[in-house]
């Protein structure tokens, strides 16, 4: 079988990086204060931010528009709170969606004393601007995301997916030590695989914590796992 073309490799260690006494922050593309113009975006998706929140602290009130946000908690607790009202708290398992829209402001704190906070922050550009401000929240079961991937967040709800404004598809799956899991990529879209923890090999390529690729091109993307892994796996729109 043929396998996808990787056409871009992310290693953990080049990412950009925010330090700051309660926020340690690696950034896949460009965002806030680190610049790279060979890493502004892959296609719709725009921000991955690995975000490690200090116990007691977090990101204030503040706003955003025109992106589709998906927050995906690794370890801890995240107490969210916006603008529409909403007021929850995320932990693992759990994926969250936010469509910003015309507008929307938001806090997220870690409300532990003692634990920190783990998280990734993904944004990705919406299909139409302006569009009314939106908030959801879903638990994924283990038995749906282990040893397998499970879509999490896409343009159709019809399998428990969340709805996000942008041809993309989020795949969110945990992998034993030598356990694997395969994507078929057709030739109209892209697809960026993101290791959240763990080592896996995909397509003959080491990847750890950290690390990413991105692929094109019809063919298979097979995910094999070295150690226990959490894996995130996106297929986009071959549009820019």
């Amino acid at each position: 079988m043929d396998q996808a073309t990787q056409v871009a490799v992310r290693a953990s260690a080049d990412r950009g990086s925010t330090q700051l006494d309660w926020l340690a922050s690696r950034h896949t593309f460009s965002f806030g204060e680190y610049w790279d113009p060979r890493w502004q975006s892959f296609y719709s998706l725009r921000v991955i931010n690995d975000d490690i929140v200090a116990p007691g602290s977090g990101f204030g009130m503040h706003g955003h528009r025109d992106m589709e946000i998906i927050t995906v908690v690794l370890s801890g607790a995240l107490q969210h709170r916006d603008s529409l009202g909403n007021g929850e708290v995320i932990v693992p398992g759990e994926v969250q969606v936010m469509t910003a829209g015309a507008g929307i402001r938001h806090s997220e704190f870690n409300p532990s004393t003692e634990e920190p906070v783990h998280l990734l922050q993904i944004w990705i550009e919406p299909s139409r601007k302006g569009l009314p401000p939106f908030y959801a929240q879903r638990v994924f079961a283990e038995e749906l995301r282990r040893n397998r991937l499970c879509r999490v967040a896409g343009p159709v709800a019809d399998d428990g997916a969340l709805l996000i404004n942008q041809d993309a598809n989020l795949f969110i799956s945990s992998l034993n030590p030598g356990a694997s899991a395969r994507h078929q990529l057709t030739a109209q879209r892209v697809a960026w695989l993101h290791v959240a923890r763990g080592e896996v090999v995909s397509n003959g390529s080491t990847l750890r914590s950290g690390d990413a690729v991105g692929y094109t091109g019809a063919g298979e993307i097979k995910i094999e796992a070295s150690k226990a892994s959490e894996i995130l796996l996106f297929d986009l729109a071959h549009v820019s």
